[in-house]
């Protein structure tokens, strides 16, 4: 069920953030200003890149972490690299499955609001999440989303399922469909249009996700689905270009302003977002959503304002629980 490929990577950390990325980064840090900082358990801080992440964040005053992982090994890596982590709450594991079930259970306890990869594998951290036991599992199907500044598209955009989901049914992408959409409001896109991925724009039984595109859609009409505006199957060009839409003869409320992207499967998501990154220089945040917390999911290949950014998100999606 998961991929432990789930960050999207770039060549170094970007100095230079171009204007529209820029300007979507920072507004989304700034609907954090007035949040307390969210208690996050950071799991198994083993690396300096993972060290590092949880020490950005806090400076920024985006969350108060808790660090679960082996203490002793935890205080001499800050001390190598200069990382003040003074005064910090630490929960001794020392395997990353132990760090992985500790945080799970202070999540479980309500004393952290939020997880945080550290240096382990993807299905070791989300496998405590999912267990029965754990009593974090929602109605939700559990899913990815990257939300993407790209400096050619005026607003985020966002991607699922690139990183959890690697060939999901028909009922796990409406779960997906519906995480996205409360994660976009949450964001402050009260109706997001939703475009629903495929190679072509016509139904094609050969193309299994053009039939499913079309059901989703139906699934919308019908009140299955709700909160967005959908409309698929659509080809990437179509969702991101009015005017390639209108070359093809393509009527779309959501043809050229597409909010949210829906992959037909996580392959096809890795790819696209991979793209945008390197190719189109744009940032990436990455969340879990279906849990009763929210998952940030870091890598070392992430640029910082990617971590802020990722960890912006779970502080809004944690807020918005609060608040019913």
């Amino acid at each position: 069920m998961y991929s432990d490929e789930t960050a999207v990577p770039v060549e170094s950390r970007r100095t230079e953030c171009p204007p529209v990325a820029a300007a979507l980064h920072d507004a989304l840090l700034s609907r954090c200003r007035s949040l307390e900082p969210l208690a996050t358990a950071v799991v198994y801080p083993g690396s300096e890149p993972a060290l590092r992440a949880a020490v950005d964040a806090a400076q920024a005053g985006l969350i108060e972490p808790v660090l679960v992982g082996p203490a002793r090994e935890t205080r001499a890596l800050a001390a190598c690299h200069g990382l003040a982590i003074d005064g910090w709450r630490m929960v001794d594991a020392g395997s990353p499955k132990d760090a992985a079930e500790a945080a799970a259970r202070l999540a479980r306890n309500g004393e952290v609001g939020a997880l945080m990869k550290g240096a382990l594998h993807t299905d070791e951290l989300m496998s405590a999440v999912v267990r029965r036991d754990s009593l974090l599992r929602t109605a939700a199907r559990i899913s990815h989303v990257f939300v993407m500044h790209v400096p050619t598209y005026p607003r985020a955009l966002l991607i699922t399922d690139a990183a959890i989901n690697i060939s999901p049914s028909l009922e796990d992408k409406a779960h997906i469909l519906q995480n996205a959409i409360h994660l976009a409001q949450v964001l402050g896109v009260a109706t997001p249009k939703v475009a629903i991925l495929s190679a072509v724009e016509t139904l094609n039984p050969k193309i299994p996700s053009t039939l499913e595109a079309a059901v989703l859609c139906k699934m919308a009409e019908r009140g299955q689905i709700t909160g967005g505006v959908l409309d698929g199957p659509l080809a990437f060009d179509d969702a991101i270009s009015a005017e390639a839409a209108r070359t093809k003869g393509i009527t779309s409320p959501v043809a050229g302003q597409a909010d949210i992207l829906l992959v037909p499967d996580l392959v096809a998501g890795n790819m696209l977002a991979k793209q945008l990154s390197l190719l189109a220089n744009a940032d990436a945040a990455g969340i879990v959503l279906g849990a009763k917390v929210p998952v940030i999911l870091t890598s070392r290949a992430d640029s910082l304002r990617s971590r802020l950014a990722s960890c912006a998100i779970a502080s809004l999606m944690a807020a918005a629980r609060r608040a019913g």
